[in-house]
């Protein structure tokens, strides 16, 4: 079961630190998975926002760059984003994905509404 919380609505630029709970996921494959946030806004298609590789390598699209941060705790198997700074733009459903061997395991999405 894979759980997201920590959405909402915020002004802009205020924060928000999203969390992605993989409930039951064996520790091998927590750490053995690269993980992404994605986010899809109304009319358009879902994009990546950012990852973490099993190696703890970061990668962001430009637009977030310096503003998000994307991290994990092993223990806790749960993945993280920090968002500061939002912008208008950043509102959207945001979705949290592992990815192991052949096997993606998605969260249900979560609303981040950035609006004054």
């Amino acid at each position: 079961q894979v759980v997201e919380s920590g959405g909402g609505l915020v002004e802009p630029g205020q924060s928000l630190t999203l969390s992605c709970k993989f409930s039951g996921m064996i520790l091998s494959v927590f750490t053995g998975s690269t993980m992404d946030w994605y986010r899809q806004a109304p009319g358009r298609q879902r994009e990546l926002v950012a990852s973490i590789s099993t190696g703890r390598s970061t990668n962001y699209i430009e637009q977030v760059k310096g503003r998000f941060t994307i991290s994990k705790d092993n223990v806790k198997r749960t993945l993280y984003l920090q968002m500061n700074s939002l912008k208008p733009d950043d509102t959207a459903v945001y979705f949290c994905k592992a990815g192991y061997d052949t096997r993606d395991y998605w969260g249900q999405g979560i609303q981040v509404t950035v609006s004054s």
